[in-house]
């Protein structure tokens, strides 16, 4: 085991409604960078089998009573990959305020650069109707709620080329300012 230390690694956190093309961005934004970032979101984990679906389908494990434990676990998850000197780029759909603040305490001192990830509703919901694999709603739901209390390092709207926008992130994060959004946030909770 090695026991030298590692400098922190950076955090590109996309935050945009179900459908809003944050799992696109994402892989456009890895396939850009010129550093090795990892790609994590709570799609990647339910998709992979991590979760006991079928018994949750089934009704047998109350998903309700489980869902904030996973979202905890995930957020908590990130400080690890990050002290252990990892890049992220990392997909969430902050659901309220109180998950926003819990995830920037979780994350105090780290670099992460915020960004908002907007869609018209109308190709919102024309995108969750095509993939087939959201409930109808979770789209419009967040887009009238999960904006409404961010501050962002920078705003892209995926409604026509969610590809052309990589560049735009990657040239906004290579040229980020202190105090972060984050920081920012912090700062307007009264929170140090």
């Amino acid at each position: 085991m090695n026991d030298f230390p590692c400098a922190p690694g950076r955090i590109i956190l996309l935050n945009g409604a179900s459908s809003s093309g944050k799992s696109s961005l994402a892989h456009a934004i890895q396939a850009r960078i010129d550093r090795p970032f990892w790609h994590i979101s709570i799609d990647h984990l339910r998709d992979s089998g991590v979760l006991p679906s079928t018994r949750i389908k089934s009704g047998e494990f109350d998903w309700l009573m489980m869902r904030e434990a996973f979202f905890l676990g995930f957020e908590r998850s990130l400080i690890a990959y990050v002290e252990a000197g990892n890049d992220l780029i990392v997909e969430h759909i902050m659901e309220s305020e109180a998950w926003l603040l819990r995830l920037a305490d979780t994350l105090i001192g780290q670099d992460i650069f915020f960004v908002g990830v907007h869609c018209a509703l109308e190709e919102l919901e024309r995108r969750e109707r095509e993939r087939g694999d959201r409930p109808i709603g979770d789209a419009r739901r967040d887009f009238h709620r999960i904006h409404s209390y961010c501050v962002y390092d920078l705003e892209i709207d995926t409604t026509q080329d969610r590809e052309t926008y990589a560049d735009a992130v990657i040239a906004a994060w290579r040229a980020r300012t202190s105090p972060s959004a984050f920081e920012r946030l912090r700062e307007r909770w009264g929170r140090r």
